[in-house]
């Protein structure tokens, strides 16, 4: 398994809305996307651009997102993470793969316990997590790279 692109790190919020004002007029953000509703995952998700970086040794794609996740009712996986961290805080990292089913059958075969099958992500790409006892701690979303990206 090769380490793709760092594509975005959810960040878990109790408000979207709030959340939105906090990037926009303390992190400077200028690129925050509207906010939509994700039924199927039982979240809201807002997509926040980070430039790309220009310095040294920095490589020359875009930016990172920042992904706030909002639970919607119903929802128990973000709603627990935000009844032990009330102000809400990094949720996962994704990073991307050219081949969604090669890299869930590679996490497999190295017994890395694979959260559910792939389905559609907020970007519209197949995702899967991986369990965080086996990713370093690390809530690790894996998605296939948006086709324009390939």
């Amino acid at each position: 398994m090769k380490l793709g692109r760092l594509n975005h790190i959810g960040v878990a919020t109790p408000s979207i809305a709030d959340s939105i004002i906090f990037y926009r007029d303390v992190m400077g953000a200028t690129k925050i996307h509207d906010p939509f509703d994700l039924p199927d995952q039982g979240v809201k998700v807002c997509f926040v651009d980070t430039p790309p970086s220009t310095g040294s040794g920095q490589t020359e794609s875009g930016g990172t997102q920042i992904e706030l996740i909002e639970p919607l009712p119903g929802n128990t996986s973000i709603a627990s993470f935000l009844e032990k961290n009330p102000k809400g805080g990094q949720h996962h990292l994704c990073y991307e793969v050219p081949d969604i089913h090669a890299a869930k059958a590679e996490f497999v075969a190295m017994g890395k316990r694979v959260l559910g099958e792939p389905r559609i992500g907020a970007h519209g790409t197949l995702i899967f997590f991986v369990h965080p006892k086996d990713m370093g701690g690390v809530l690790t979303e894996i998605m296939e790279t948006p086709r324009s990206e390939h």
